[in-house]
């Protein structure tokens, strides 16, 4: 009973998400439910990945205060250990998700394959590439620029930030290199479409920069107000602006992704 009930709230899950694709006639499969339930699954495990990885963090850089993180290897060790952590916990979450896909294709008594090779401009868009490059960067450079600051709190926050920042930037490239060179798991041109539709939104999922604009604003603050606490902030607001220019600007996912299909 209780796998019949996942099985129905699955097919449910996978209706919706077609009509909200402009899918709306397409009768959902048990491929498309299964595919999309274990990205709702990865998803909500990602989100708690990079929670225990903000704590563990936040809790590394306040037992070593008041000391200084740069000349303590043991909290550096520790701090490297959990960025280590984050990075292959997402990709054997990507893992997860691409074996899934792999599983389910090999049933599959007949398959199509893309009628053209997707590369990263097609499925996550430049305007997306350049964001979360910008994103990082801005993150990068504010933490190096406070560590000539004689604040050992601020120097040890920009060492967290640094590491976080290293590791899900590898994360990031690792998944995103996942999602374009796994192949296509479809059989007929309906659940083509639907392939690369997800294509699109795990790769701008990836991108979204949550991590990016917490750990500055978090471990940026140093014994007093400063400069810093202000480039935080500002990161973050004018993170989410161009996000939603961005989003507000590019096509829906569907157009995206048949934009890609079309693409020669």
């Amino acid at each position: 009973m209780r796998q019949a009930d996942h099985s129905e709230a699955d097919h449910t899950e996978a209706r919706r998400w077609l009509a909200g694709h402009g899918l709306a006639d397409t009768e959902p499969s048990p491929l498309l439910a299964a595919r999309l339930a274990a990205r709702r699954r990865a998803k909500v495990a990602d989100s708690l990945l990079l929670a225990a990885f903000i704590v563990g963090a936040a809790l590394t850089h306040a037992l070593t205060l008041p000391a200084d993180v740069t000349s303590s290897w043991p909290p550096l060790l520790v701090l490297a250990a959990l960025a280590a952590g984050l990075l292959v916990a997402q990709w054997l979450l990507g893992w997860w998700v691409r074996r899934v896909d792999r599983r389910l294709g090999a049933h599959l008594s007949r398959r199509v394959a893309h009628p053209v090779e997707l590369g990263w401009p097609a499925v996550l868009g430049r305007p997306y590439a350049l964001f979360v490059a910008g994103t990082y960067t801005g993150a990068l450079l504010l933490a190096v620029s406070v560590l000539p600051i004689s604040d050992s709190g601020l120097r040890s926050g920009a060492v967290v930030v640094l590491i976080g920042l290293a590791g899900t930037g590898a994360g990031i490239i690792m998944q995103l290199h996942q999602v374009l060179a796994s192949p296509a798991v479809a059989q007929d041109q309906a659940s083509l479409t639907a392939d690369v539709i997800m294509r699109v939104e795990d790769a701008r999922a990836l991108v979204t920069p949550s991590l990016a604009w917490a750990l500055p604003a978090i471990f940026l603050h140093g014994e007093s107000l400063g400069w810093w606490n202000v480039v935080a902030l500002a990161l973050v607001v004018a993170g989410v602006i161009a996000l939603w220019l961005i989003q507000l600007r590019s096509a829906e996912v569907a157009a995206a992704a048949r934009r890609a299909m079309d693409t020669r």
